[in-house]
């Protein structure tokens, strides 16, 4: 895991990392906004927000302001990106369907199926590698 950015917010620091997903099969980045209680090592709740369509790790860090009550609530925030990127992930030809629209979903049909395993990668990986870190 590569921390990419850190910047403070509120207190606390909003950061962006990547790391090699072997579910989604590429680079993938999520979000993550530590409140100030989180910075100085106090046990904090954690939330992950999933995005919708067109989104990315840094959407909602960007637009809902969340960071300000989050820091108030001792509140962890996750932001994962929507879906798998990169030139090897399939596109769709409507703004709706392929990168920044993964839905969370496993997709089982080809082409999306070799990238597209959103859910698993939240459960399976995603949320394990935030918990050890």
């Amino acid at each position: 895991m590569q921390l990419l950015q850190k910047n403070r917010c509120f207190e606390g620091e909003q950061r962006i990392y990547q790391f090699d997903s072997q579910l989604l099969k590429g680079s993938t980045k999520f979000g993550v906004y530590l409140p100030p209680a989180a910075l100085e090592g106090k046990p904090c709740s954690t939330l992950f927000y999933l995005a919708g369509l067109t989104c990315t790790e840094e959407t909602f860090a960007i637009k809902a302001h969340a960071q300000h009550m989050a820091a108030q609530l001792s509140l962890i925030l996750i932001t994962p990106d929507t879906s798998p990127r990169g030139g090897q992930v399939a596109v769709g030809d409507n703004w709706d369907l392929g990168q920044g629209a993964g839905f969370y979903i496993n997709a089982t049909e080809a082409p999306w199926s070799e990238h597209y395993q959103m859910e698993s990668y939240l459960i399976d990986e995603l949320y394990p590698l935030i918990l050890k870190s």
